[in-house]
């Protein structure tokens, strides 16, 4: 099957999960719109303590329903938007990804990946244990971080559940995703 788009979400306020919507708008430089984190700026709040005039690298932030699959088959009740992504997909391996590539999906919408979605402790919020079932290590002993990738809005466009996904890598050479 092609890659596609499961469910779209979002939230207007800094609320750890986010609400189905039959389609979402994505805004070129910004992110979804009525989202809370859309914007050029950085809005996660931890990271705005920092320093609120990073760069917004997590406009979009994108799960693969496949993890949904693995944490359901592991006794998690977890549905898509509430692990507090706007995007959910089937088919594409978001994580083996490069900085850097460019996803097309549906007619007009392009996000650029910039990273990993570092896990927090919110998740236990959500459900015991969660945190650590995102979490992993590959047969080397490195860290797997599941919980999806981010991105910024290259091209706005609408985005809806059945809309399919098109990633185009980057030039050589690649860059493995790194928490952003």
């Amino acid at each position: 099957m092609p890659p596609t788009v499961t469910a779209v979400a979002s939230h207007e306020s800094h609320a750890f999960s986010k609400d189905h919507r039959p389609s979402i708008r994505l805004l070129a430089g910004l992110g979804v719109e009525g989202d809370a984190h859309l914007g050029e700026y950085v809005k996660h709040r931890s990271r705005v303590a920092k320093d609120p005039t990073q760069p917004n690298l997590r406009q979009v932030h994108l799960i693969q329903s496949e993890l949904l699959d693995e944490l359901r088959a592991a006794g998690f009740s977890v549905e898509p938007g509430e692990m507090g992504e706007n995007i959910t997909t089937r088919d594409i391996d978001l994580l083996s990804l490069p900085t850097g590539a460019h996803l097309h999906i549906g007619g007009d919408a392009i996000v650029e990946v910039t990273g990993l979605r570092n896990p927090c402790r919110q998740l236990d919020g959500l459900q015991r244990g969660l945190m650590a079932a995102v979490l992993d290590r590959d047969d080397e002993g490195n860290f797997i971080r599941k919980a999806g990738i981010m991105g910024v809005v290259v091209s706005e466009g609408i985005v809806r559940p059945g809309d399919r996904i098109r990633a185009m890598p980057p030039s050589p050479p690649h860059r493995p995703l790194q928490p952003v």
